[in-house]
C-alpha cells in the first residue's frame, strides 16, 4: 500500500452546499472521516444533519462542493478538458452501495419477510446468487441476533428488531462506510438499547460509521469525534472528551446544556 493510499480518507467533504428554494441548509460544509472511525454529527433539529448525509450518497444532489468516497469523487465526473459534470447513474448507484445507510424509519417491505428483505438488494444490486444471498443474509442476521426471525414479517416484530433488520440488510451489502440518521429517534426508549449495542459492536469491528445521534452518551462513549453542526455549518470538532467537558464555542455549550440537562 503507497503512502497516499494510506492517508486518503474514507469520507472527503469540500464546501458542501444545499438549499432548498430560499433556505440554506447546508452553507459549505468541508470535514474528512478516516477509514475505520467513528463519527458522531449532533445539533439541534433542522440544523443541516439529515440533509448533509443524504447529500453525501445523493439522494439530495448537492448544489455545489465535492464529495470524494474513498479517493473517488461521488457524483461528479472530469471531462477530458478538465470540467467537472454530473457522473453516469450508473457510477453513483455503484458508489451508493458501498454506503450503507441505516434511516429513523425502518422502510422496511411489508409483504416480504425479514430474510427477504435482506436479500432483495443482494440479489438485484449485487447480482449474487440466490443461495449465496441467502447465506449473507443468515450471516448478517445472525450478527444482530434475529437469525429465528428470518420467516417473520416485519409487522410481527418490535421497533428495535425492525431497525436491527434495517442495519443487517445495509450490513449485507458490505459496504465501506456505515450512515445512521437517527437510527433510534423512532423507537421507544426501551429498544433504544439493543440498537446502539449492534452498533457499538460495529464500530468496535472497525466499521467506518458517520453517525447523526441524539443518544449523547453513544456520541461520548463510541465516537472517535463529535462534529456539532449548527444553522448549517460545522460550529465544532473535537473529540469527544473536549465535546462535552470543554465546548469552545458558546452555541455548543448552549445545545448541550439543554440536551443534558447541564
Amino acid at each position: 500500500m503507497t503512502e497516499q493510499t494510506m492517508e486518503t480518507p474514507m469520507i472527503r467533504v469540500k464546501d458542501l452546499c444545499k438549499s432548498f428554494g430560499d433556505l440554506e441548509v447546508l452553507k459549505g460544509i468541508s470535514m474528512e472521516v478516516k477509514k475505520g472511525e467513528v463519527v458522531c454529527i449532533i445539533g439541534a433539529s433542522g440544523s443541516g444533519k439529515s440533509t448533509f448525509l443524504r447529500c453525501l450518497n445523493y439522494m439530495e444532489i448537492p448544489d455545489s462542493g465535492k464529495i470524494y468516497i474513498d479517493g473517488e469523487p461521488m457524483g461528479l465526473r472530469k471531462t477530458k478538458h478538465g470540467k467537472w459534470v454530473k457522473a453516469h447513474s450508473k457510477d453513483i448507484y455503484r458508489m451508493r452501495a458501498e454506503m450503507g445507510m441505516v434511516f429513523q424509519l425502518f422502510n422496511l417491505w411489508p409483504h416480504k419477510n425479514v430474510l427477504q428483505n435482506v436479500t432483495e438488494a443482494l440479489l438485484i444490486v449485487r447480482k449474487m446468487k440466490k443461495l449465496e444471498a441467502i447465506e449473507a443474509a443468515e450471516y448478517f442476521l445472525d450478527k444482530v441476533g434475529l437469525i429465528d426471525k428470518k420467516g417473520e414479517k416485519p409487522a410481527h416484530l418490535s421497533g428495535g428488531q425492525q431497525q436491527r433488520v434495517a442495519i443487517a440488510r445495509a450490513l449485507a451489502m458490505r459496504p465501506k462506510i456505515m450512515m445512521f440518521d437517527e437510527a433510534t429517534s423512532a423507537l421507544d426508549p426501551q429498544l433504544v438499547g439493543e440498537v446502539l449495542e449492534v452498533m457499538e459492536e460495529l464500530a468496535k469491528e472497525g466499521m467506518t460509521m458517520l453517525v447523526v445521534t441524539h443518544e449523547m452518551g453513544f456520541a461520548r462513549h463510541v465516537s472517535d469525534r463529535v462534529i456539532f453542526i449548527d444553522e448549517g455549518v460545522i460550529a465544532e470538532e473535537n473529540t469527544p472528551e473536549g465535546i462535552f467537558t470543554n465546548q469552545k464555542n458558546p452555541r455548543t455549550k448552549v445545545f448541550l446544556s439543554k440536551v443534558l440537562h447541564m
